[in-house]
């Protein structure tokens, strides 16, 4: 997901996309602690996405 995308969408959407992204992240280390997690890059690329989100609100709120 590129920042630029993420400007496009509202305060709300962003709001929602963050939520989504931190249930994924928790589901993500919850399976990498039990060692049923095959492609760990995935947990990077969450961690990343998150990040972008909360950056773009941070942006637009001030």
């Amino acid at each position: 997901m590129k920042a630029a995308d993420l400007r496009e969408l509202t305060v709300e959407e962003l709001q929602a996309k963050m939520k989504e992204l931190s249930e994924e992240l928790f589901k993500l280390n919850f399976r990498h602690a039990s060692q049923q997690l095959d492609n760990t890059a995935r947990l990077g690329l969450a961690r990343k996405d998150l990040a972008r989100v909360k950056t773009v609100l941070r942006e637009r709120t001030g």
